[in-house]
């Protein structure tokens, strides 16, 4: 299979303001939820006749042909947001079928279906946007543009040539407005000739350095638990489906939120410090799935995947080198100073001395010296 050439693309995001009007944009969802569930019945359908799954280039077609007799409601809804459903679609089919461990595509309740692209029929202007939605017109008994103005926390400005937009509707029922560019451009920050490894840690700190400085989560998650136990509670007393009840999810949901934004602001700044402090920035790849099955909540909370996934960017954005050794790369084991491998290690050990030069190790630190030095090795496995 040719391998797909990746964009480079930029994503700003916008809080659509409330609205009553806004309901139109949760009808839109709600709508796309129902093409996505149909489309997938006819891929399972499809799948379990012929052993393979039909693809864009056959739904598209067949989505034309629905539009004009048994779908016709649909018609309101731009063709490209129509399409995008499909083209997703088939990208997870795709993934299901190439990528082990990836799982098939699941159909998606009305509230669980999030968000919706626009690659054309809109328009952006300081402050809001406007859609380009398909309503009944009686006096000529036909489908006519009708175009609808939304307004959103216009916070900053985008940079490049808009690709296309999406609406987004979070847990808390709040639309967002996703703006994507082709912007490439870097913050180049000055030189420092300075490269560290940093190893991830459970017990004493988020990240320990391989200068001996240790980072501490906030653990956000653990400091609301108090919170988030009352607002369960208070949901559990509800009627389900009741307005108490979904009044009581939302708060619970929108608690949610904020301890996922704190999360995220704390990994940005950490993030943008190590890059104004270091060139090179080495990490090691983790099998998280399987640290979560241990520790569970707490890896969560600390969120190490994430802050990788920013830190990835910040480097890209400032033009620092990132590293990751692979997942099996020893480091943890090894002495620093003479590489002597010190089997009887365990978990519970945070300080060791080396049986052969005797020198003494903090465990997070000696890992940390490890991953720079296996980073810098062009004979070390690189992620």
């Amino acid at each position: 299979m040719a391998k797909k050439r990746k964009h480079n693309r930029r994503t700003y995001k916008y809080q659509i303001r409330e609205h009553p009007q806004n309901i139109r944009l949760g009808n839109l969802l709600d709508d796309l939820a129902d093409v996505h569930n149909h489309f997938l019945r006819l891929e399972n359908r499809y799948y379990r006749r012929y052993g393979k799954y039909a693809g864009r280039y056959r739904l598209q077609p067949h989505l034309t042909h629905l539009l004009k007799r048994t779908k016709k409601h649909w018609a309101w809804i731009p063709r490209d947001t129509l399409d995008a459903v499909i083209i997703r679609l088939h990208i997870s089919f795709e993934r299901f079928f190439d990528i082990p461990g990836v799982g098939r595509p699941k159909y998606k309740k009305r509230e669980k279906y999030r968000s919706a692209k626009f690659q054309s029929g809109y328009l952006l202007e300081e402050g809001r946007v406007r859609l380009s939605f398909k309503a009944w017109d009686e006096p000529s008994e036909a489908l006519k543009f009708n175009k609808r103005w939304f307004s959103f926390h216009h916070h900053r400005d985008w940079k490049g040539n808009v690709r296309y937009i999406q609406i987004l509707r979070d847990a808390v029922g709040t639309f967002w407005l996703y703006v994507v560019t082709d912007d490439t451009s870097k913050e180049v920050l000055p030189a420092t000739g300075e490269s560290v490894g940093a190893d991830f840690g459970m017990k004493d700190a988020f990240l320990t350095l391989n200068t001996g400085e240790k980072i501490q989560s906030p653990q956000f998650l653990k400091h609301a638990l108090i919170e988030l136990r009352k607002l369960n509670k208070a949901l559990s007393r509800k009627v389900r489906g009741s307005n108490n009840w979904w009044r009581a999810l939302r708060q619970l949901a929108r608690l949610y939120r904020h301890i996922a934004n704190q999360r995220k602001d704390w990994h940005y700044k950490l993030a943008t410090d190590l890059c104004k402090r270091f060139d090179l920035i080495a990490t090691e790849t983790l099998n998280l799935d399987g640290m979560k099955r241990l520790w569970g909540r707490k890896v969560s909370d600390l969120s190490f995947g994430q802050f990788v996934e920013i830190l990835k960017f910040k480097c890209f954005k400032h033009k620092r080198e990132f590293r990751q050794v692979g997942q099996w790369t020893a480091t943890t084991k090894p002495c620093s100073d003479c590489g002597c491998r010190n089997e009887n290690l365990t978990l519970s050990d945070r300080q060791w001395t080396c049986p052969e030069c005797e020198s003494h190790h903090d465990r997070d630190v000696n890992a940390a010296i490890n991953i720079l030095r296996a980073a810098c090795d062009p004979s070390v496995e690189q992620q």
